[in-house]
């Protein structure tokens, strides 16, 4: 009788710490042990207690003051270098560098992690009003011209289940209908590059386009992302073809050849 391979054990202690890791994000970037045992389900000595540990390691620093924690620099020094490894990140870095330089405007390197978007690149743009996202930031998918090009290029249960956790409203340009959202990522798919007008944050606007690896898989996009003051409608489709470009351009430098899908 051949004997089952047993389960790999799930220690509720290591989980439970690196849930409380990743209920941090930009819009909540401290959070108490009360909070924080709401939102988790979990008894306030456990946080506690979790907390007390990963602040002795550095992943977390607690604010005397308030009592709140924030994410500490173990985490960004365990980012970096997860970033500095990743292929996409080394091959795309130059060529967003060309981006910044030919419009003017800071570019962005996008990755899609569950159903959210995150930034793995940035190159800043030296205007005077600067845009405030950083690297590590995460966004819903569907707010963003990076996460709806991403989205396009997905398989469909992934629309799916982001439609199923709700479209929420961040500004009265937020995609909230079902319909329209599998509308415009259909356009996208169409037009290779999609844009963001204030549906993440007021203010700003973005293009992006797909990059892909050497097997045409969608594996991340890039961004162009400015004031709306400045990114005027005249100038997008000049910018569109830019940053169609440069999504080709960090394609081909991951091995992609186009020339080989279209014999296929």
């Amino acid at each position: 009788m051949t004997k089952k391979k047993s389960e790999p054990t799930v220690l509720s202690s290591v989980q439970n710490a690196l849930r409380i890791l990743k209920s941090f994000s930009t819009f909540e970037p401290t959070k108490k042990v009360s909070e924080l045992a709401e939102s988790l389900g979990l008894a306030k000595s456990t946080v506690s207690r979790l907390m007390s540990t990963l602040a002795s390691e550095g992943f977390v620093t607690k604010d005397p003051k308030t009592n709140s924690y924030r994410l500490g620099i173990s985490v960004l020094t365990l980012g970096g270098i997860v970033t500095n490894n990743l292929e996409i990140h080394k091959e795309a870095a130059p060529v967003l560098n060309k981006l910044v330089n030919d419009t003017g405007e800071t570019a962005h390197l996008a990755i899609m992690d569950g159903l959210d978007t995150i930034y793995i690149h940035k190159e800043e743009c030296h205007h005077p009003v600067r845009i405030l996202t950083h690297v590590g930031r995460r966004n819903p998918s569907y707010c963003t011209s990076s996460g709806k090009v991403l989205l396009a290029f997905s398989d469909e249960h992934i629309v799916d289940e982001v439609i199923r956790k709700g479209l929420v409203s961040y500004t009265e340009n937020s995609i909230t209908d079902p319909v329209e959202l599998r509308e415009e990522l259909q356009t996208i798919r169409e037009k290779k590059y999609a844009i963001s007008t204030e549906e993440l944050t007021e203010g700003t606007k973005s293009v992006a386009a797909p990059i892909k690896d050497h097997t045409g898989k969608v594996v991340s996009a890039i961004t162009v992302v400015g004031p709306i003051q400045r990114m005027k409608d005249y100038k997008i489709s000049d910018i569109a073809k830019k940053v169609i470009e440069a999504g080709i351009e960090a394609s081909e430098r991951l091995g992609y050849d186009e020339r080989y899908f279209r014999r296929m």
